[in-house]
């Protein structure tokens, strides 16, 4: 019998994958305008709520802190972007949980 992950009580937490230095989720940008400032802030600010550290990273291209704005409207995700967001720390699993709901529900 296979022990129950952090994961497994949120929503959307089968997407939510474990690795030996934290979790790993894929999302798609359903939004029209992208990460554009109004998504941006908003996953910033909802990143800044964990105790973890919680890194973007856009098909191949640098990693950028989740928990600023600034660094997330650099990587200029436009509509159908994939995105990698990856998290290490306590709060890990939890985090990548809302954040995965923030791109379903489009940010709204």
């Amino acid at each position: 019998m296979t022990e129950p992950t952090l994961a497994a009580p949120l929503s959307g937490a089968d997407d939510i994958l474990a690795e030996a230095d934290g979790f790993v989720l894929r999302v798609r940008v359903a939004n029209e305008q992208g990460l554009h400032a109004r998504p941006a802030a908003k996953l910033a600010q909802e990143a800044q709520k964990y105790d973890c550290d919680i890194q973007v990273r856009q098909d191949g291209g640098a990693a950028v802190d989740a928990k600023s704005i600034l660094d997330i409207l650099t990587m200029a995700a436009g509509q159908g972007c994939e995105l990698e967001l990856r998290a290490v720390g306590p709060d890990a699993a939890l985090a990548l949980g809302r954040l995965g709901e923030l791109f379903r529900n489009r940010f709204r």
